[in-house]
């Protein structure tokens, strides 16, 4: 979703309660958070590390586009869709100046801009926002998510568990009972006792994870709701946003394609001249000499 700074939307004129749905809405947004000036920034992006590739593929989804062919033998990047995501933060840092002038950031960068009130919106998940919090120093009351800008699609992701090899059957069954107790009981374990989490000073009320449908996601919510110590209305607009778009996983081979993707969007937020139809090719012919390979 879209992690975005109330204080800020305020200061610049902006509903805090109606953050952009749009990739033209956020460029809009983010030009008038970077008239603020001292400083602050409209809107920031990685482009390191990895986390460049990373976000571009995210940015796709939302514009409907995909990083791969469905049969995934063939890269799908250089398409009207993956144009529009560069010509976009093109026009975001150099005609707009709403990106600010640091560029190659990672998302310690972000954070540590949105804890301190230097920045207006980021991309990220919801587990972002206790982090800011309680490591960068901002308030809970002041941060807030909206949905996947361009209502298409978004990327997804999760947690893996890991058995040790040498496990015996009957240690493989007691790990499978203790991981649906604790990540998969409304009202249990770890994500469900909202009481206890509450009694240690953890944050209940956040948007994510919502791990369950129907009548146990029902019971779920409640619970949560009932026990919430965080502002919930500042994330409203992503729960009802984000149950719109389509959920998409990573391409394969996704940390290599990622490497490839992040020198095509530094390029972009580095070289106001940038060739983004050059550098989408040249991006499309690694990435089919990857997928070639697996």
């Amino acid at each position: 979703g879209l992690i975005y700074n109330r204080a800020l939307f305020k200061k610049a004129g902006l509903d805090p309660d109606q953050p952009p749905t749009t990739w033209d809405e956020v460029r809009a947004d983010a030009k008038k958070i970077a008239a603020l000036g001292d400083g602050t920034v409209g809107y920031a992006d990685y482009s390191a590390q990895n986390q460049g590739g990373w976000h571009f593929t995210a940015e796709l989804y939302s514009q409907g586009g995909d990083v791969v062919s469905a049969d995934g033998k063939k890269a799908t990047v250089d398409t009207p869709a993956g144009h529009a995501v560069l010509e976009n933060l093109h026009d975001m840092r150099w005609n707009d100046n709403s990106m600010g002038s640091k560029q190659l950031l990672v998302i310690n960068d972000a954070q540590q801009m949105m804890g301190a009130g230097k920045l207006g919106m980021y991309l990220a998940a919801p587990d972002n926002i206790p982090i800011l919090v309680k490591e960068k120093g901002a308030s809970y009351d002041d941060i807030a998510i909206g949905p996947m800008p361009g209502g298409q699609g978004t990327l997804i992701g999760g947690d893996g568990y890991m058995f040790n090899k040498h496990d015996s059957p009957a240690q493989i069954r007691a790990g499978l009972k203790w991981l649906e107790h604790m990540y998969l009981t409304p009202g249990k374990g770890f994500l469900g006792d909202y009481a206890r989490a509450k009694r240690n000073n953890a944050p209940v009320g956040l948007p994510e994870p919502r791990l369950f449908t129907g009548a146990a996601d029902a019971e779920d919510q409640k619970i949560k709701k009932a026990n919430a110590n965080v502002p919930v209305q500042n994330y409203q607009s992503f729960l009802d946003g984000n149950a719109k778009l389509r959920m998409k996983i990573e391409p394969p081979d996704a940390q290599q394609i990622y490497s490839v993707l992040d020198g095509t969007v530094s390029a972009v937020l580095t070289k106001k001249d940038a060739d983004i139809d050059g550098l989408l090719k040249d991006a499309s012919g690694k990435i089919d000499s990857i997928l070639a390979r697996s």
